[in-house]
């Protein structure tokens, strides 16, 4: 494929392990060719996180699309290399790049001895189907089934060890940005990447206070820096947003290690696409459901501190799980009482078949009397005695007796309200939308 095409799309995924490397640095490696090449990004590069419930992903379970091709028309800045400024151009044509040469290229950079590690590579003329990308964020996708779509939309594909990363890499480039939100990372130098890193978190706290529209930057009730990775990764942080320039300005106002590279990517993470509304009888493994029903057992505490409680429709009921990860989440959780009415946003485990939530939305709080009393005998007033459970009250004196609904009673004040209720930014996915987004404006792709 040289000199081909206009505009060609490259998605890549599954090329990191648990422990290090990020394929989203391969978007820094494609462009330092590209510019070696004279070739141009049309459009910023593009992060899309797929099904976050499948078993055998590595980390996040991202894959990165670029499109290139010579570029013309309107340009914007979508990131840095060594202090050189990166634009993607909204319009392309025709350009001559021997895409031949990318693949050893980004070879270099996987995982290969990862076991779990499968890379992927499609190269495109086209963009793909959208109900690929749909079948990928929602579902489970085999690598046969994929591969038939691939040939029949003449697309290129290159697979290492099982090659189960042409499924991301395909619906990477599938992706057409109907919901999307920004990320800004930051890369470090090659030989710094197994080398400690630092980030200040008053900075981040300052950062987070002062911008307006980013989110999940840190966890205040734990603690907890949100932007930085947990393993040691090309990635020093990165921000999430829903302006570009306001992401530009946030960086700079980190103070952490140096780095030598940024980009700003376009993104499906906190949209909720993972989502879909089910009814019980329907859910199945490796789903993210979206389920409506009343509580019907109570919260209760199992080995780990986790809080179990169980939901009914009218077609079956099932048990929903706030994980000892989600910290207080578990609180409110532990104060939905039966006749509650609740939506449930999360993933299905299979063994056993439960929902991990992701948040929670009370839509009805049940009444609950509690009992403060026995009645007054309405003849001499005296408190009347209990004749047993159910079976109402009675009078010693004057021999009345009353039905059980006669004690007397008060409204148990609910602690929680009928609202959303999310877990903290510390257990949060990438696809989870937080709350914070649904009070936002809605922005345009730049």
């Amino acid at each position: 494929m040289r000199g081909e095409c206009k505009s060609v799309y490259i998605g890549i995924d599954d090329t990191d392990s648990r422990n290090g490397m990020c394929t989203t640095y391969l978007v820094k490696v494609l462009v330092e060719k590209l510019k070696d090449s004279g070739m141009d990004l049309i459009g910023p590069p593009r992060l899309v996180r797929l099904n976050p419930n499948i078993p055998w992903k590595t980390r996040g379970n991202g894959a990165v699309c670029i499109r290139v091709g010579k570029g013309y028309g309107e340009k914007k800045v979508v990131g840095e290399i060594e202090g050189e400024k990166i634009y993607a151009f909204k319009y392309g044509k025709d350009g001559e790049l021997d895409l031949n040469d990318i693949i050893p290229l980004l070879k270099d950079y996987f995982v290969l001895e990862e076991p779990t590690t499968n890379p992927g590579i499609v190269i495109s003329k086209k963009k793909l189907p959208e109900w690929l990308y749909w079948n990928a964020v929602r579902n489970v996708l085999n690598i046969e089934f994929v591969e038939r779509v691939l040939k029949e939309n003449n697309a290129k594909f290159f697979k290492f060890k099982n090659g189960r990363g042409i499924i991301g890499a395909s619906a990477s480039i599938a992706w057409r940005a109907r919901k999307f939100t920004y990320e800004l990372l930051t890369y470090l130098p090659e030989d710094k990447w197994k080398e400690q890193r630092y980030i200040d978190e008053n900075s981040v706290i300052e950062m987070d206070k002062k911008t307006r529209y980013t989110f999940d930057n840190y966890d205040y009730e734990n603690n907890y820096v949100a932007i930085s990775p947990h393993s040691k990764t090309p990635v020093l942080f990165g921000i999430r947003g829903l302006e570009p320039e306001e992401l530009i300005k946030a960086k700079d106002m980190i103070k952490s290690t140096p780095y030598n590279a940024w980009f700003l990517f376009l993104t499906n993470q906190g949209t909720d696409e993972h989502l879909v509304k089910r009814r019980i009888k329907k859910v199945k493994e490796y789903q993210n459901v979206i389920l409506r029903g009343k509580v019907v057992k109570e919260a209760r505490k199992i080995e780990g501190g986790h809080a179990i409680f169980q939901i009914e429709d009218s077609t079956g009921k099932i048990d929903c799980a706030a994980y000892e990860p989600t910290k207080n989440f578990r609180n409110t959780i532990n104060k939905l009482k039966v006749g509650d009415e609740v939506e449930v946003y999360g993933s299905v485990r299979d063994e056993p078949r439960t929902i991990n939530i992701e948040k929670i939305r009370i839509l009805r709080l049940a009444e609950i009397r509690v009992k403060v009393a026995n009645p007054r005998c309405p003849k001499c007033g005296r408190r009347m005695e209990s004749l047993g459970r159910g079976k109402g009250y009675r009078c010693r004196k004057c021999r009345i007796k009353l039905p059980e609904d006669a004690a007397e009673f008060k409204i148990l004040d609910r602690e929680i309200k009928e609202r959303w209720y999310e877990v903290p930014v510390i257990a949060r996915r990438h696809l989870s939308m937080p709350l914070k987004i649904k009070e936002m404006k809605s922005f345009k792709i730049f």
